[in-house]
């Protein structure tokens, strides 16, 4: 039962970072994958290799079954979040949803009109990649139907947030998107991809956001999310590791050794980020998250 709500009461805090965040999704997050042009895409996919194929469909069978998996099990932490009356962290937390299912809507798209495949990929994903997106991503985030505690959003956030998105996505986005433009492929293709790392982008600072949050509030928390992320993070690198190994010759050239250089930046540079939240106050995390904000604007 309710007995008052913000927005009639104090109002929305519009300087916040969830509320700056949401201001951004309402001006970049609306693009539409069904509007996109695949035209030269097609054109481009017929005139591929075997191997090029092959590849391309292992990255977007990751990509894909990630989008599906982070679109069914948000719905907890934006449960949780709902019931401690954060309205604006709600607010931005509703574009989440919309934006993982439009780009479950992209990739799928992409696979019936460019590469026009309907067989089962899931031979892609190797025993690392199950272990982070079939198990580990809902184990967390179901844990918060039960468990509200600033420990179980902290391994659900750090999960979704840091791991999966801001560093087992990034790379393979940063690793499709390089391959395209390199090569001069699949504009439609690029576009779609450039927009959903935009999206993506506004995901991790929420997260950071929300990590830092729980950290300034209880600091032992901090032991708790660097151990699980260097935990997680193995099952990233396996993933690139497991994936790759298909190939004697890898296709558009790619180098192993680049991706899992890439990742550990990711992965170290979230790591340094949450961490700046030790001993800080929620204002001062606030214009900590604000100037991430900002330079991400410039």
């Amino acid at each position: 039962m309710h007995q008052t709500f913000a927005s009639t009461t104090r109002g929305l805090r519009r300087e916040s970072p969830p509320l700056r965040l949401f201001e951004k999704a309402k001006r970049l997050g609306i693009w539409n994958p069904s509007d996109l042009d695949f035209s030269q895409d097609i054109a481009d996919w017929q005139g591929l290799t075997e191997p090029e194929h092959d590849l391309l469909l292992r990255l977007t069978s990751l990509f894909q079954a990630g989008e599906e998996a982070v679109t069914l099990d948000i719905l907890p932490l934006i449960q949780v979040i709902a019931r401690e009356g954060r309205i604006e962290e709600e607010l931005f937390l509703t574009t989440f949803l919309w934006e993982e299912a439009k780009h479950t809507d992209f990739f799928r798209r992409w696979l019936d009109e460019v590469a026009q495949v309907n067989r089962d990929l899931s031979s892609y994903h190797s025993p690392s990649y199950r272990a982070l997106i079939y198990e580990a991503l809902p184990t967390a985030m179901e844990r918060l139907l039960t468990d509200a505690s600033a420990a179980a959003q902290a391994e659900a956030s750090l999960t979704y947030n840091m791991i999966v998105e801001g560093v087992l996505a990034e790379t393979g986005y940063q690793t499709y998107f390089a391959i395209l433009e390199r090569h001069n492929l699949m504009p439609g293709t690029r576009q779609g991809v450039r927009l959903l790392k935009q999206d993506e982008s506004r995901h991790i600072a929420y997260g950071v956001f929300l990590l830092s949050r729980l950290i300034a509030k209880d600091d032992s928390l901090w032991e708790l999310i660097s151990e699980r992320m260097n935990e997680l993070i193995m099952y990233t690198l396996g993933t690139i590791d497991e994936s790759f190994a298909a190939y004697d010759v890898m296709p558009f050239g790619l180098v192993i050794e680049e991706l899992t250089d890439f990742a550990l930046a990711q992965f170290q540079k979230r790591l340094d980020r949450i961490e700046q939240a030790r001993g800080k106050s929620l204002a001062e995390i606030e214009r900590l998250t604000d100037r991430v904000i900002a330079e991400d604007d410039a």
